[in-house]
């Protein structure tokens, strides 16, 4: 999921057979214990995988000593302490789904593990980040269960809670001084990855073999550690998923921001922030204003209007030195492999509730996209009507708002790390064609963003239709990440040989039930999108 506004012939052979470890051997325990650097931790078993939940891997970050500042360690307790339940769940705005009896509360940073035993073995690490823009979510939503994944490929998953939103983005530093250095939320993340480091052995896990992936806001705050020097030690590859940012955000920007902030709180001295309720801070970032789909502009806004503020990482050139992929691939992470890519039908998603875009006429079509691209308007609809000759005008609005930012940004990313040509990248776009129809409307929902989340981690049978061809595409990508978690190559039985993504041929896996391996499958809409860049990095992007 994204912010509030902000959103805006096949080839290869088949794949080796796999053959992955058994997992576990006669019955759990009814109460596993395993012990991190802090203390024992009693977890629960959950079809046949242990799970530990809530496990603190930082200190509190809440009052005037801690509120927007950087993570400090976390401490260590006396006695069992009980992991069987979600911990708390980083503030944000209402309406979010985040797991059974999980609340929010400002010390959030808090993980969860799923493994299939505690006996020492070197397991594969798969550390996901959840998605939400940078604003929402958490680690602990059922359809993102790490159970599937571990019981099904040996591997060990972590998911982490980590400061969201004003919480994790208010930049201090200008107005309260330099231990306010901001991007809190990003360190929270390079904590947790500290943690694994640290622990994960005790689980079951390999500290030496760790993926990092993410989808949607997850994405962008993956590609974030993929050029962040303090994650650089801890993990060994990544998966970016429907990218969304972190965005070209300045210092500048940020303090910006933080003026804004201030003002909107009414406060005369910026240090009272550090004191104020939880409620209100989150107001202040709410605004008053409704939420609006990609591109959408408020028509007739009140005077007392107050648009909600998105909050992302900025540009800090110690913390964040550069925007990942913007002109290369970091540097810092040339020898990690990866993968990148995103769903067909991205933008379906964020118009479910306007059953109009699913109906378009042409005139319609140039209407609704020119709030988005101004002058550029018609050159988008050229180009995607001649490279998609079929489609209808609503297709090619979904098409068009997939591919911007979507699409764009990861075939940008794909582009970058095949130039740098040390470790390969990996393309691929989700295309399972689901005959669900968008509510109130005869169009077909195709492969809509988030759509990838019950995939990845095989949760398919358990949210959505249980359809054949979709539970073979969720077993397809969810054994092609776990494969690449292990050895730094995805693969899944009887599928073609992910090849990787190459300058020349330009290799995108599309993932279906039967999947194919395509050559420059999108061909124009590319070259174009290397003709639009700042209309790629938009607002944010």
């Amino acid at each position: 999921m994204i912010s509030r506004r902000q959103l805006i012939g096949t080839a290869g052979v088949a794949a080796p057979a796999l053959a992955f470890p058994a997992v576990l051997k006669g019955a759990a325990p009814d109460a596993p214990l395993a012990t991190c650097a802090q203390g024992k931790l009693k977890g629960t078993v959950e079809n046949g995988v242990l799970v530990f939940k809530g496990v603190p891997y930082g200190g509190p970050v809440s009052g005037p000593e801690h509120r927007f500042r950087a993570p400090p360690p976390p401490e260590s307790w006396t006695g069992v302490r009980d992991a069987t339940k979600l911990g708390p769940v980083a503030p944000q705005p209402p309406g979010g789904f985040f797991g059974p009896g999980a609340k929010i509360g400002e010390d959030c940073l808090v993980l969860n593990v799923w493994t299939p035993a505690l006996d020492g073995r070197k397991r594969p690490v798969m550390v996901y980040q959840h998605g939400g823009g940078f604003l929402v979510g958490s680690g602990g939503a059922p359809w993102q269960d790490g159970g599937a994944l571990a019981r099904q490929y040996d591997v060990v998953v972590v998911q982490s809670n980590h400061r969201l939103g004003l919480m994790g983005y208010l930049y201090l530093g200008e107005l309260l001084g330099p231990e306010y250095q901001g991007n809190q939320g990003l360190l929270d993340l390079v904590a947790a990855l500290r943690w694994v480091n640290i622990n994960i052995s005790q689980f079951g896990g390999d500290p030496d073999n760790v993926m990092i992936f993410g989808e949607s806001g997850g994405g962008g705050k993956t590609a974030s550690l993929y050029a962040m020097p303090a994650a650089e030690p801890y993990f060994h590859k990544a998966s970016i998923e429907s990218p969304i940012g972190p965005g070209r955000q300045t210092v500048e920007g940020a303090a910006a921001t933080a003026r804004k902030v201030v003002e909107r709180l009414g406060l005369s001295d910026p240090k009272d922030i550090l004191t104020l309720p939880l409620d209100a801070l989150i107001k202040a970032q709410m605004g008053n204003g409704p939420n609006l789909p990609p591109g959408a502009v408020m028509k007739d806004p009140p005077k007392d209007y107050q648009p909600g503020i998105d909050f992302w990482p900025f540009i800090d050139g110690a913390i964040l030195p550069m925007e990942p992929f913007l002109c290369s691939a970091p540097a810092i992470s040339a020898k990690k492999p990866l993968i990148v890519g995103g769903c067909k039908d991205e933008s379906v998603f964020f118009y479910q509730g306007d059953a109009s875009v699913f109906s378009l006429d042409i005139a319609g079509l140039k209407s609704r996209l020119t709030p988005i691209f101004g002058d550029s308007t018609q050159a988008w609809i050229d180009t995607f009507r001649k490279s998609r000759p079929e489609a209808t005008p609503s297709q090619l609005f979904i098409a068009i708002t997939t591919a911007r930012p979507w699409r764009a940004y990861a075939t940008e990313i794909a582009e970058a790390k095949a130039k740098e040509g040390i470790a390969p990248v990996y393309s691929y776009i989700l295309d399972y064609p689901s005959p669900q129809k968008v509510r109130g409307t005869d169009f077909a929902e195709g492969s809509p963003h988030a759509s990838d989340i019950s995939m990845k981690f095989d949760t398919a049978p358990m949210f959505g239709p249980k359809d054949p061809r979709r539970l073979a595409t969720a077993h397809n990508m969810s054994e092609m990440w776990a494969t690449f978690a292990r050895t730094g190559v995805p693969a899944a039985k009887g599928q073609p040989e992910w090849k990787p993504y190459t300058l020349d041929k330009r290799e995108v896996m599309i993932l279906d039930g039967e999947c194919s391996l395509e050559s420059d499958p999108e061909s124009l809409e590319r070259q174009f999108f290397e003709t639009q860049p700042d209309a790629i990095r938009e607002k944010g992007l």
